[in-house]
Parts: structure tokens; sequence; C-alpha cells
């Protein structure tokens, strides 16, 4: 029998209170299903050149495979929150992983285009349950490993954004339905490994590296705290999106050759994935809102860097290394200081894809007033905002300090 993994408890015996949320089997499935949903988001951009030929598209008509599978995360995420405290974690994770692999089948297999739009919006919807759920059980089921395991989990999730387009680039963009089947081949096979999940949520998180909690904040006080966090996610995953879409351009700008800036763009992508894995030993010593506030202004001093031409390529691989940890490491945060919004992760995870969205138009708007050379001032603003949010987030989710010891002052003799 595998061994259940919890930073909680140890594994109970039978008839004895329940043990962890993972068996150690249904942890390594868990990373698979986020490499899973990093190449299923990443395959689409790749596969344009032959949706466009097959389908007789034009480039913008092309780009909404990709617009309709985020629009499925969203409307996936904010679902499953709804539903999730009734279903269960099985039937939450099962019913997305069937989800995805049926959409991904679906579009692979479409005959016409309405039909493939269909499809990358049931994937989507998968797409959207996956990350809703197993952000939210992980934030929650490892105890003051929360966050360490939340970077591992996150980290996969490059893996297989990074692997996607490697496999529409061996394959050829022709036979993108071949990456499209395996892709929901493997999300099927996952519904094999759901015996490992523990039906039920675990008990409350055992103390972290950041120490006791401040009091529950009232009502109006969990608005500020939900809205500084989702302002937070928001921004960052436009700087993020932003620099993987517009880093290339810049670049070219600046006197780059065109395969120069492709091979740093993908040197940024590494890089964010290998910073979740080496942030993994510090975020079991160091708390949340250090690590967050250190990463924030690491991306701010890079995408200021990036501003001047002979440092750009190596300061958008800073920003990559800086930004990885700041998503896995925000929930736990948002969990220990919003207990009374029970689901804010679901409004946080589903703005942060909205913020994934609206960065290719938003930044292209201020790209278009300000031109190119401007794009590293663009993020560098961004970022900023990103720091402010972090640093008065600390400020207001500090524990109160606890009162120190009464000197008493030693009676005087009598005369």
């Amino acid at each position: 029998m595998t061994e259940p993994i919890t930073g909680v408890r140890a594994p109970a015996p039978p008839g004895s209170s329940p043990g962890g949320l993972f068996t150690r089997t249904a942890v390594a499935a868990s990373c698979v299903g986020f490499v899973l949903i990093g190449a299923l988001q990443s395959l689409y951009g790749p596969a344009i050149p032959a949706l466009r030929e097959e389908f007789g598209l034009s480039p913008s008509a092309a780009g909404l495979g990709l617009s309709a599978h985020f629009v499925g995360g969203v409307t996936g995420v904010l679902a499953f929150n709804r539903i999730h405290g009734r279903a269960g974690n099985r039937v939450l994770l099962g019913s997305s992983y069937a989800l995805m692999a049926l959409g991904s089948i679906a579009f692979a297999l479409a005959p016409a285009w309405p039909a493939a739009l269909a499809a990358a919006l049931v994937a989507g919807f998968g797409f959207g349950g996956i990350d809703y759920g197993l952000n939210q059980l992980f934030a929650t089921g490892f105890g003051h490993r929360s966050t360490a395991m939340l970077n591992v989990l996150n980290a996969h999730f490059g893996i297989g954004a990074v692997a996607g387009p490697a496999l529409i680039g061996l394959l050829g963009p022709d036979r993108y339905p071949v990456a499209f089947l395996a892709c929901g081949a493997l999300s099927a096979a996952l519904l094999l490994f759901l015996k490992g999940v523990r039906d039920k949520d675990a008990p409350p998180a055992a103390e972290g590296p950041a120490g006791p909690s401040a009091p529950p904040p009232g009502a109006g006080r969990t608005v500020l705290l939900l809205g500084a966090f989702v302002l937070l996610y928001v921004v960052h995953v436009g700087v993020e999106a932003g620099v993987g879409g517009w880093e290339p351009t810049h670049l070219e700008t600046v006197g780059y050759g065109t395969a120069a800036a492709a091979s740093a763009t993908s040197v940024y992508w590494l890089m964010l994935t290998a910073g979740r894995f080496l942030v993994v030993p510090l975020a079991v010593r160091m708390p949340e809102p250090v690590i967050v506030a250190v990463s924030c202004a690491g991306m701010l001093l890079c995408t200021g860097a990036a501003a001047v031409p002979g440092l750009a390529p190596y300061a958008y691989a800073g920003v990559g290394l800086f930004i990885a940890p700041v998503f896995p490491t925000g929930l736990p945060w948002l969990h220990r200081t919003v207990p009374t919004a029970r689901r804010a992760a679901a409004y946080v995870i589903a703005a942060s894809m909205v913020g994934g969205v609206a960065a290719g138009p938003a930044l292209g708007r201020a790209i278009e007033l300000s031109g190119v050379r401007a794009v590293p001032v663009v993020l560098c603003a961004m970022t900023a905002v990103c720091l402010l949010a972090t640093v008065w987030l600390a400020r207001a989710t500090r524990p109160p300090r606890p009162p120190g010891p009464r000197r008493h002052r030693p009676a005087r003799p009598c005369e």
C-alpha cells in the first residue's frame, strides 16, 4: 500500500481519524496533471498555421481557440468553486480530467471550426477545474510544506508549457491533432489515480514558517485583503504573459536577431520553471510575504534593467526567475490571512486567468502609444504595482506582537 504524504500528520490506522489528502502516487499524478494543463494551453499558438490552412481562418479567427480555452478556464474555476463543498475532491478532479480529455480529443477530431471552438471551451472548463482543484488542495493539504509543494506543482505547469510547443515543432504544425489526442488520452488515464486522493478536505493546516496568524479580519477588511490579492495576481500574471508575448519583439527592435530573440524567450520560460523548483527549500524556512516581496523587488529591478539593450536578454531571464514563486507562494498566504473567504482562491485564480488574457491587448495598446522600446518601462510600472500591493498586504496581515514579560522592579528595603 502506498504511503500517504502529508505535512499535517502521519497516516491514520483503520478506524482512527483520517490522514493526509494525497498518497505519494496521487501527488505524482497531480504533477502530471499540471504538466498536461501547461502543455494544453501552449499547444494552440503553434497550431495556428495548420488551423488557418485547414479551416480557412484569418489570424484573429484562429486565435479564438486560445480565447475559448481561457473563457472555459475561468468558467470552470468559478463553477467548480461553487460545487466543491458538496461534490468532494474526487468528483471535482475526476470530472475535470474527463472534461479536459473529452475537449482535447474533440478539438483534434473537429470537422469544422465552430465545433473546434466548442471543444476548446470544454477542454478549458476541465483545465479550470484542475487548476483550481489542485491548487486549492495543495494549498491546504500539506501543513507547513504547502508553499513548497505548491511551487513543485506549478513548476510542472512550466514543464508542460515548454514541452507543448517543442512537441508541435517535432511533429510539425499540420500534425497538431496528434498532440491534442495525446493530451486527452493522458488526461483520461489520470482518472485511474483518484483513489489516492482523500475525498474530504484535510484538517486546518499546521502553523507554517510565517508564525502565528493575525486574528480573522472583519467583513470590510476581508474585502480589502481579497481585492489586494486579486490586484497582485492580475498584474503579476499580466507581467508574466507580457514578457512571454513581447520579449521577442522588443529584442528584435533593439538589434537582436530573430533566432536569438526566440532563444531568449525560451530561456525566460525555462527560468520561470526553474525558479519554482529553486524556491522549494526556502519555502519551508521563510514566510510567504518575504518570498513574494523579494520576488516583486527582483522583478522590478530586472524589468528596469531590460531597458538597457545589452542587458535585456539576461534581465528578462531574471524576470522569469523572480516571478516564478509569486503565484504558488501567494495561495497559502491568502488561505492563512483570509480564512473567512473560504473559496477566495477561486476568485484569485480566475482573476489570474483574466490577467493573462487581458495582458496582450492592454500591453499592445500601451505599446501602440509609446513604441516597442517602451516595453520594459510598461512592465516595470506593472511590477511596481505588484510590489506596492505586496508591501501593503504584508503590513495588513502582520500578526500582532505578543506582549513582552512585565519587568518587576525589586522592592526597596525599609530604612
